[in-house]
């Protein structure tokens, strides 16, 4: 019998990869049109500075199959449109009965979270920070400081990604901005349109492939 081969990763905290890894992909704030609330901040922000890296992941993903482990690292630059700071675009799993784990490396940030029905949690994390993302969350990392925000992060290999389910809902419920004293605040994002309940009934019973496309 061939066995799965066990592998090793080096962490380098200065450049937030993991190296060794068969995964590497970027988001440049070009990328993310339509992420955040000031569409006038965003557009001259990405004019001068749209081919710049916000965040970037390097993954191991030996397969897709149940009962096995995707392991990465992402990197988060700091900064801020307008008023609301850099963040990921945000997902819940296509298999949305699959958890993630992370764990803070580097810098200072949070982990925005939402159920389907519109809950809202919000978790700190900095250096050695664990955060639990139960089944059926969807979330998004956002960077509060000054300088990266690295975390490593572990999820079952067969989840996916759905993106799509916070553009159907005009955003998350909640955004993280600057509250004018050198700390954050969420506020509730207007454009937020709230789930029906078949949409909700829909979405906790689906079961469907993996969705690559980041």
């Amino acid at each position: 019998m061939q066995w799965p081969e066990p592998r090793s990763f080096e962490v380098n905290l200065e450049t937030g990869l993991m190296t060794g890894t068969d995964s590497h992909y970027k988001k440049r704030l070009g990328d993310l049109a339509g992420l955040y609330a000031d569409a006038a901040a965003f557009e001259s922000l990405a004019a001068a500075r749209g081919g710049e890296v916000v965040y970037e992941v390097t993954d191991h993903r030996p397969n897709a199959e149940p009962g096995d482990l995707i392991t990465g690292v992402t990197r988060m630059s700091a900064g801020k449109v307008g008023n609301e700071y850099f963040m990921t675009r945000g997902h819940i799993h296509a298999k949305i009965d699959r958890p993630e784990l992370y764990f803070g490396l580097k810098g200072r940030g949070l982990m925005l979270m939402e159920s389907p029905d519109g809950d809202t949690r919000i978790v700190e994390i900095q250096a050695n920070t664990v955060c639990y993302v139960p089944p059926r969350w969807i979330h998004r990392s956002v960077n509060l400081g000054d300088s990266d925000f690295v975390m490593l992060f572990c999820y079952p290999a067969d989840s996916g990604q759905d993106y799509e389910i916070i553009e159907r809902s005009n955003g998350m419920r909640e955004r993280i901005v600057a509250n004018g004293d050198g700390g954050w605040r969420s506020e509730q994002n207007p454009e937020w349109r709230p789930r029906t309940l078949e949409e909700i009934e829909a979405l906790v019973s689906r079961h469907q492939e993996p969705e690559q496309v980041r």
